[in-house]
This record gives C-alpha cells, structure tokens and sequence, in this order.
C-alpha cells in the first residue's frame, strides 16, 4: 500500500499587496509550504473558521472594517485559535508599533521591507518553537502559580492577563529562578534556536509581561549589560 503523503504545512497569507503575496507565495511554495492567501480580515477569519492554519502572516493594515491588530486580538482571545502562530507585516516599524503589534498577541513582528530569506528563517523557528519548552508541572513562587497545561498564571489567585510569547517567557524563568539569562539564551530556550529575532525584542517582552505581573513584577530583575533574573525571593 503506498504510504499517504505528508500534508504540507498551512501557511494563511493575509495580505492585500499583489506583489507582496507573490513573493511570498513563490517562497512558500518553494520551502514545500501550502500558501492560502486572502486580501481582508473578514476572509481571513472565514479561512480561520473552516481550516486552523498551521501559521498565520497577517498584514497591519487591511481593507475593510477589520485591521491586522483587530484580528490578532479576536484570535488570541478565542479557545481555539489562541494558540495559534501569527507573525504581524506592517510597514510601522517604531518601537511603540512594535509593542502594539506584540502586545495584540502577535508571536513575531517583521517590517516591510523584508528579506524573503529572513520571512521564511522565522516562519521555520516560530513552527519549531510551538513547544521547544515542555510545559508540563505547574509552579508556584511567591504569590505567582501558572499552571502549563492549561496556559493559565495566577497571582495570589487572581489569573494574569498573559500573551502566548509571554507565558512562555514566565514559564522558563519560573523553571530557573535565580540564574541569570541573557537575551540570546532567552531567545533560544524560550523561542528555538537558530530565531531570528532582535535581541531587544526580548526588552519588549519582559517589559510587557512585567505590565502583566501586577504586585510580583519586581521578581524580574534586570541585569545591566547581561539579561534578566527571575528573583525566587524579596531582597527586604
């Protein structure tokens, strides 16, 4: 019997730009990707609604009622889609756009224009990186408990409002208290090796999981010039 063929990965392209999604398209085929591609957020989300893509790369600004922001916020917030890879395209490249674009629950955010090669090197790690830290037994330190099999963190039982890249972050610095962890450590642990993403934009990510921690933000410590140290214990 001649064995079933392995389905290739399902890549939405939501992007209005005909010559952006040629060559993203013509870079997905090539790298043995499906590309489903749609020009609006109302097609995205009927794609969405009938097949859950393996990754979405989502446009900021769309046609019609519906942005790239709206999209990644309403996805994030729904049971099963909040899981689901989303690398932001947009042309805002400035620090405060790229922490809208993380913050709305984006996983990686990439600014046109874009090397293809550099697209496609961090669609390839975002997939690897789903789960490059098993998520397994649940942690509690000082007031803070998350709970990894159902992504879900507690301070003194009030659950925390966290982003998926920043449940992950808490997770590995809750595994490793008291060590202290560089950026590129962080990046590779947390995210995969071999990522392609900017050292600063692990500054972006503490400073948003810091906003998330309410009274047990101070735990994070910044180490200047290294990394970060997640504190097991108050230094009064």
């Amino acid at each position: 019997m001649t064995p079933a063929p392995i389905p290739k990965p399902r890549v939405l392209v939501v992007e209005d730009q005909p010559d952006i999604v040629e060559l993203i398209s013509i870079h997905l085929r090539y790298e043995g990707f499906e590309a489903v591609v749609v020009e609006d957020g109302a097609a995205a989300q009927r794609e969405v609604d009938a097949v859950l893509p393996d990754i979405v790369l989502l446009d900021w600004m769309l046609p019609g009622r519906l942005s790239g922001i709206d999209l990644a916020r309403k996805w994030r917030a729904d049971s099963r889609t909040k899981n689901m890879p989303i690398i932001i395209l947009t042309a805002r490249g400035e620090e405060a756009d790229k922490i809208m674009g993380l913050d709305s629950g984006a996983d990686d955010y990439i600014t046109k224009p874009f090397s293809p090669a550099e697209l496609m090197a961090r669609l390839r790690a975002l997939l690897r990186r789903r789960a490059p830290e098993q998520l397994a037994d649940t942690i509690a330190i000082g007031g803070l408990f998350i709970d990894p099999g159902i992504a879900r963190a507690y301070f003194q039982g009030k659950e925390l409002r966290l982003g998926a890249s920043e449940f992950r972050l808490l997770h590995y610095l809750m595994k490793h208290p008291d060590r202290i962890h560089t950026r590129v450590s962080l990046i590779d642990k947390v995210w995969g090796d071999h990522v392609f993403i900017e050292e600063r934009t692990i500054d972006v990510h503490i400073k948003r999981l810091r906003s998330n921690l309410l009274d047990a933000k101070e735990m994070i410590e910044t180490v200047r010039g290294i990394g970060y140290r997640f504190k097991s214990k108050s230094d009064a």
